[in-house]
C-alpha cells in the first residue's frame, strides 16, 4: 500500500512504534442509497474508503482525493458526519497506528467505481441491508451516523459526563476491528 512520503520519513525515526495519525473516511452514497466499499488488499475485508491526511491538507480535499485514488469516483463531501477514534491497527509490516477519523458523508458525482490503486482488490456499491458480513461494527457505526438526518456532527463519547445529559448511542463503543 502506498505510504505518504512524510510518514515514510517519520517511520525512519520511530520504526514500527504506535503513531497517532489524522485520517478521513468517506461514507459515499449514490442516487440509489447504496454505499461504496472497497475490499482492502492488506486484510481482504470490505471497508469504507479512507486515508491519511497529508501535512497541511484540508480534510474535505483529502476525502475527495482518496475517493478518486482508491475507486476512480468523484464525490462531494456533504457534511462532517462524525469525529471518532478508530481501533488501533497493526499493518502486515509491523507498523502500528491509531487514527483520529473525520467521517464525511459524501455524495457520488461521477466516475465508474473500480479498483484504481493497489490498496483495493475490489470496489462495489452495496445496498444498506446487504453489507458484506466482514464489515466491522466500527465501519457500520460510521455508516449509521452518516445516515442520520441532521446537520450536526456526531462525536463518540466513551464516558459521558453525568451533568451533561449526553449519553452515547448504543453502538458508540464498537468491539474492535
Amino acid at each position: 500500500m502506498p505510504v505518504p512520503e512524510f510518514l515514510r520519513e517519520l517511520r525512519t525515526h520511530v520504526g514500527h512504534d504506535p503513531l497517532w495519525l489524522s485520517g478521513v473516511t468517506g461514507v459515499i452514497f449514490d442516487d440509489h442509497d447504496r454505499v461504496l466499499l472497497t475490499r482492502r488488499s492488506d486484510n481482504g475485508r470490505w471497508a469504507l474508503l479512507a486515508g491519511i491526511l497529508e501535512p497541511g491538507e484540508q480534510p474535505g480535499d483529502a476525502v475527495v482525493r482518496e475517493a478518486f485514488e482508491e475507486a476512480g469516483v468523484r464525490v462531494l463531501p456533504e457534511r462532517l458526519a462524525a469525529v471518532m477514534v478508530d481501533p488501533p491497527v497493526v499493518y502486515p509490516n509491523g507498523d502500528q497506528a491509531t487514527y483520529l477519523s473525520l467521517v464525511f458523508r459524501c455524495r457520488y458525482l461521477d466516475g465508474e467505481a473500480r479498483v484504481n490503486d493497489d490498496e483495493s482488490l475490489e470496489v462495489r456499491w452495496f445496498a444498506l441491508d446487504d453489507l458484506p458480513a466482514d464489515v466491522t461494527s466500527h465501519q457500520r457505526e460510521k455508516v449509521r451516523v452518516a445516515l442520520r438526518d441532521t446537520e450536526t456532527t456526531w462525536f463518540a463519547l466513551s464516558k459521558p459526563e453525568p451533568e451533561s445529559g449526553i449519553e452515547p448511542e448504543p453502538e458508540a463503543a464498537p468491539a474492535g476491528p
